[in-house]
């Protein structure tokens, strides 16, 4: 294929970077944006270029792959709308705000045979690249992720707002299948949970604990791991991490060789749009399929559904798995 003609659905916080980037790729052409705002869609277009339309409908028609950065709960009607017209779809995470529509979504993707990927852009942190060279057997890893309140991302609770991003991150690792969870939350600015703990269990051994909170004075993306021979520490914001691995015995005593690790500064989001076009281009997803969306989102709502019932154990239904 060549040249990909591509638009932007939405250039709000994070469609603007969509659009800016989509300007910069080789491999694409940014033919168009649509939002609400026109205002603003006429300021993110005059500022790289790209003509806006007053209606997707009118959008896709000129374009073959499209970002969708629309608010959560408009995920489904906006993306049904580009793939029942037969254009290629990078929806922003969550996939969707309820596991009904995602399935929706990733159903009407397989039946036009056209790719459907969710941006979870963690998953392309280059120091992951690194870290899933380490990773192979861990008995317990923790996740922090941490932001101050801001309004714009209280159509969610923090699960499907901060936590998924990890919860993403960590299924990525295939640790086996999910045999219990277990999560608290709070509301405490918003009307929905701002403030989460999780205690996932795998079939494989591994016990996660996830934290999410927006309402933090600073922000924090870190992520400590163990397991039999090595501790991992990763932070996201710098791209960094420490492994301290067990050396030889010296003298009847255990030695600990420490090792700084370092990711690329390669724009995550930058990756991420690459991984879009390169799938559409080859028919294979290179990128997060909807149905890793999906199996994200799964997790999610049983987190969200422990959290409800007053944090008590919750065991998963493994069928939640089986619709990908």
């Amino acid at each position: 294929m060549d040249q990909l003609n591509v638009g932007v659905i939405g250039v709000g916080h994070l469609g603007q970077h969509h659009a800016r980037l989509y300007g910069q790729l080789p491999d694409t052409k940014l033919v168009g944006i649509a939002d609400l705002d026109r205002d603003r869609a006429e300021a993110i277009g005059q500022q790289h270029d790209a003509p806006v339309f007053s209606n997707i409908h009118e959008l896709l028609g000129a374009v073959d792959a499209v970002s969708v950065a629309v608010p959560t709960t408009h995920h489904r009607d906006v993306v049904l709308s580009c793939l029942n017209a037969g254009v290629h779809v990078l929806v922003e995470k969550p996939l969707a705000s309820t596991l009904d529509d995602a399935r929706d979504m990733v159903a009407c993707a397989k039946q036009h045979g056209l790719i459907l990927q969710v941006g979870h852009v963690e998953r392309f942190n280059p120091v992951m690249d690194v870290v899933r060279g380490i990773v192979h057997t861990p008995g317990f890893i923790e996740c922090h992720r941490l932001a101050s309140y801001q309004p714009r991302g209280t159509d969610v609770d923090v699960v499907l707002d901060l936590m998924i991003h990890d919860l993403d991150l960590i299924l990525s690792l295939n640790l086996g299948d999910i045999t219990q969870v277990e999560a608290v939350g709070v509301a405490v600015l918003s009307s929905q949970v701002d403030f989460a703990n999780a205690r996932v269990e795998f079939s494989g051994g591994s016990i996660v604990n996830f934290t999410a909170s927006r309402m933090s004075t600073g922000r924090l993306r870190k992520m400590r791991l163990f397991q039999s021979d090595l501790y991992l520490s990763v932070d996201f914001q710098t791209r960094q991490g420490i492994v301290y691995r067990r050396a030889d015995h010296v003298n009847d005593m255990s030695s600990v060789v420490e090792e700084s690790i370092q990711g690329t500064d390669e724009e995550p989001l930058k990756r991420e749009l690459q991984a879009f076009v390169r799938s559409v281009q080859s028919g294979m997803s290179h990128g997060v399929s909807g149905e890793e969306g999906l199996r994200a989102l799964e997790l999610a709502h049983a987190i969200i559904d422990s959290i409800h019932k007053s944090g008590s154990p919750e065991p998963f239904s493994q069928s939640m798995g089986s619709s990908s």
